[in-house]
């Protein structure tokens, strides 16, 4: 009796430690921080944090103390009026700003360092130039860069030829010192091919695939996966065997630690059909071959608690994958979440969306990667209404279900479970979905939920073994405060800075589980 006591007054303890390590920390509003801003959380530098805002051509960093209060806010210097986008990578010390913009006929690649209090390090620094016939409408570089911030690769693609791309490919290491220069030429035989999924490794090898499909925003009925060493100018080139499958939503992952290489997406048994499960290839990078390849094929259970307002079949029809994390033992789980969107009554699926080739443009040589992907208020790119389509006529966006999978080395279902959630908004999206952060023995999903007409921060997390744990509400909620969990970055152990909106301004919160 006497140890049962004692283990409940523990478990009473610990519990009791955990309320009150939750808390909010707001910062105060600005009146230049308008919601329409274009912003990104940068991270935390020697104990700051620092917050990338811009409001037409003004470009600033924030910085903010651990009291969520303003320290410093600098203007970024010496930037051209037009930039086509603007990328950060933060160190413990600094962070890097690149950015892209064109002058005459050459597009120019650029770096700018920036200190932990905001201020820029130097002049900014000249990675790259293309001379174009014509005024480019988007950057024309895209970038990737390794788990551990030490591999940094910019690359752009000639579409020129529609029977052959060719990839330029820029390696640096995390002082912005070129080590490898490198162009080489795909051929793309099929109608519809085209290149995605780009990943770097910790070493600065490249991986990325080709497909195609019937048409533009069709199912992938075919693919090719390519793996490109760090300082050599080949590729090595592998069919990969889908052959009675239709393919979507593909991502690249990499395995630093036990260096092999996933390639995952859903799979359908009919073109534009019901998605079935879960498609999942693992290359080894040591032996340049596959490791495996193989289907998951999703089971009643699984469909039953997924599905939220959807029928069995359809299940799976609306979620696309958001996190693949990667574990020591050379498992991994991966993390997906249920969205559409409505007007006037009607739902549009996956097939309305344009989700095609990110480089398709019939007027540009050129065109930068990417579904979409914004920073601020201009979402995020997993997000199918990002990718294209009846955006016009959108009102009404939908977040769902959370389904969490978890795989063993072997690559075989360990376990399952589902997060349920419902939200909704009119005409923007900003408040719906959820942020991710690890804490180590527990994912943190946050997110937002509806309580008697209010919108409340939640916490739901869970646990190596699949058990998901209703965490108790945040203290500090203060009304007036709306939520944009998706858009938060981890910036600790437990920690995670997260944008508002208060009265039409943006503010930021330090979340503290």
């Amino acid at each position: 009796m006497y140890t049962k006591k004692m283990a409940f007054l523990c478990l009473l303890l610990v519990f009791s430690l955990y309320v009150m390590a939750q808390d909010i920390t707001y910062s105060a509003p600005d009146r230049e921080d308008v919601r329409n801003m274009n912003y990104e959380i940068l991270g935390k530098l020697k104990g700051n944090f620092l917050i990338y805002k811009n409001y037409r051509n003004i470009h600033t960093i924030s910085v903010y103390g651990d009291d969520m209060k303003l320290v410093t806010k600098n203007k970024i210097e010496g930037l051209p009026d037009k930039l086509f986008n603007a990328d950060f990578i933060a160190y413990p010390d600094y962070c890097y700003m690149f950015y892209q913009y064109q002058k005459k006929n050459i597009v120019y690649c650029m770096a700018q360092k920036i200190d932990a209090m905001g201020k820029q390090i130097g002049n900014p620094l000249e990675l790259d130039t293309t001379v174009l016939a014509f005024n480019a409408s988007n950057k024309i570089y895209s970038s990737a860069y390794s788990e551990n911030k030490q591999r940094i690769t910019f690359f752009k693609i000639n579409t020129k030829s529609d029977k052959q791309y060719i990839v330029t490919t820029l390696l640096f290491n995390a002082d912005l010192s070129l080590l490898h220069r490198s162009t080489i030429n795909i051929a793309m035989p099929e109608k519809n091919d085209y290149l995605t999924a780009f990943e770097v490794d910790n070493h600065g090898n490249l991986a990325f695939l080709r497909a195609w499909g019937t048409s533009q925003n069709d199912n992938i009925i075919g693919m090719d996966f390519y793996f490109k060493p760090a300082m050599e100018n080949t590729v090595v080139a592998t069919p990969l065997n889908v052959k009675g499958l239709f393919l979507d939503d593909l991502h690249i992952k990499f395995d630093n630690e036990n260096q092999h290489c996933l390639v995952t997406g859903f799979f359908a048994k009919l073109r534009r059909g019901s998605v079935e499960g879960l498609y999942n290839y693992i290359w080894d990078e040591t032996k340049l071959a596959p490791l495996h390849a193989g289907i998951l094929t999703f089971n009643d259970d699984l469909r039953n608690d997924a599905r939220g307002e959807s029928s069995m079949r359809n299940a799976f029809n609306n979620y696309y994958i958001h996190n693949i994390i990667m574990r020591k033992d050379g498992g991994y789980l991966l993390t997906a979440e249920s969205a559409y969107s409505t007007s006037r009554g009607n739902a549009y699926n996956r097939w309305d969306y344009m989700y095609g080739s990110p480089f398709f443009n019939p007027y540009d040589y050129y065109y930068g990667y990417g579904y979409g992907y914004g920073i601020g208020m201009m979402g995020s790119y997993f997000y199918p209404w990002s990718f294209g389509g009846p955006m016009n006529s959108v009102n009404r966006f939908y977040a769902d279900n959370i389904m969490i999978l978890s795989f063993n080395p072997g690559d075989s279902l360990e376990w399952s479970n589902v997060i349920h959630k419902s939200q909704y908004d009119d005409n923007s999206d900003a408040f719906i979905g959820y942020g991710l952060l690890n804490s180590g023995d527990q994912l943190h999903f946050l997110f937002n939920t509806v309580e008697r007409r209010q919108s409340l921060l939640t916490d739901q997390s869970i646990t190596p073994d699949g058990q998901i744990i209703r965490n108790p509400l945040f203290k500090n909620l203060d009304r007036g405060y709306q939520f944009m969990p998706r858009q938060g970055k981890q910036t600790g152990l437990r920690q995670m800075i997260i944008p508002c909106q208060y009265r039409g301004y943006i503010t930021f919160a330090k979340v503290v589980l």
